[in-house]
């Protein structure tokens, strides 16, 4: 976190008034490129926040050209409901930043939300925090099987974490999240060729992000025995196209077993 900027009320008394700085005679000060710099770096900030109606972070991630799927989620959530209607009402999201996504679920009128967090949760904020001693947010590791009974949410979604998995775990963890639903699974993931993982967060994935094509994700479906939702997704995709969105990942609609 960057340190705030000092009050300059006190430098302004010093000099005796505000035009002592722009009297062509003061001594130079470092406090004018400053404050302009300051003014220059929000403005662009805003620009980029008003201008793709997304929250603060994810100005800052367009800024830094990265962003995750997880945020891109939180954007689709209002496209997910017109696709599922009432499924979305007891909704399970499985994912990196997990407490983010569970709290704007939260806010949905009758909505009941839950989340399990594969990561390490050691720099969470207080609202997260709270969410897992509460027992609404789980730290597990979804490599192994969930404690969860068969269709105890009406929806999964997961986003982000199947990109750190490899075949031989996804194997399981995609049948396994399907199980638990009772009406679909959205799998949220990465274009191939789309940037994940700093080098300095590889200790917390355990791996670099693979991104798999649409064609990999088709055989896939195939060789675990699961099947695309082409239903949900056409709704989906009208829903998107009606208000001009489209996803810079790849979302895949998924029947849960039967």
């Amino acid at each position: 976190m960057s340190r705030r900027p000092g009050n300059p009320t006190r430098r302004f008394a010093a000099g005796g008034s505000l035009g002592g700085i722009f009297h062509p005679k003061s001594r130079p000060t470092p406090l004018l490129p400053t404050i302009l710099l300051i003014l220059g770096v929000v403005l662009v900030v805003g620009y980029f926040y008003r201008g793709s109606g997304t929250s603060g972070s994810s100005a800052l991630s367009r800024l830094n050209g990265e962003f995750t799927c997880t945020s891109e989620l939180q954007l689709a959530i209002p496209y997910l409901k017109k696709a599922y209607g009432d499924s979305m009402r007891k909704v399970l999201h499985v994912g990196p930043d997990t407490c983010s996504v569970v709290s704007k679920l939260l806010k949905e009128e009758e909505a009941e939300a839950w989340g399990v967090e594969p990561y390490d949760v050691e720099d969470v904020d207080v609202n997260c925090k709270n969410l897992i001693h509460r027992g609404i947010v789980r730290v597990a590791d979804i490599k192994f099987p969930l404690p969860y009974r068969p269709k105890s949410f009406s929806l999964v979604i997961v986003s982000d974490a199947v990109d750190y998995l490899s075949p031989r775990y996804l194997n399981k963890t995609i049948p396994e999240l399907a199980r638990v639903s009772a009406d679909g699974l959205v799998i949220v993931t990465g274009y191939p060729g789309h940037s994940r993982a700093k080098v300095a967060e590889l200790s917390k994935f355990g791996r670099p992000a693979k991104m798999r094509s649409p064609s990999w994700w088709a055989r896939f479906f195939v060789q675990t025995s699961l099947q695309e939702n082409d239903a949900a997704m056409k709704k989906f995709e009208k829903a998107a196209a009606n208000d001009g969105y489209k996803s810079r990942c790849q979302i895949f609609h998924v029947k849960s077993f039967h």
